[in-house]
């Protein structure tokens, strides 16, 4: 004789609890939150240099990007961020430079940076 029984499997369903009094916050839809997250892959750190901050009197701002950005991903990323309307988008890529320091060689980071050109009455406020 078993010592335990087998239960036999229930066709009822249990009762649902009423959840109406829980007030529900508002999602994001899954492309606001994608393009939000495709914005930090593309963009790094404003590139903040003298030159740079000159250049912003031309409507010209400098930032940091991952290598494989190209020119219509950081446009994008740029509007969908700052919510300004971009002109045109320069890119420069910065090659790594060898160093020697106390006769150990070594190498000087290289990044790739680019240059957006917004229209006139657009800023974008990237120093605090």
């Amino acid at each position: 004789m078993p010592l335990f029984k087998k239960a036999k499997p229930t066709t009822e369903t249990p009762p649902k609890a009423e959840k109406d009094s829980v007030k529900k916050t508002p999602k994001k839809t899954v492309s606001e939150n994608k393009n939000l997250g495709e914005t930090y892959r593309i963009l790094k750190t404003p590139h903040i240099s003298e030159k740079a901050t000159l250049l912003t009197d031309d409507n010209k701002y400098v930032f940091k990007v991952y290598a494989q950005a190209n020119k219509t991903e950081v446009k994008k990323a740029i509007q969908g961020l700052y919510k300004v309307k971009v002109e045109n988008v320069n890119i420069i890529n910065i090659h790594r430079k060898q160093r020697i320091f106390r006769g150990i060689k070594g190498f000087k980071p290289g990044y790739k940076k680019a240059i957006i050109t917004l229209r006139e009455g657009e800023k974008i406020e990237v120093t605090p």
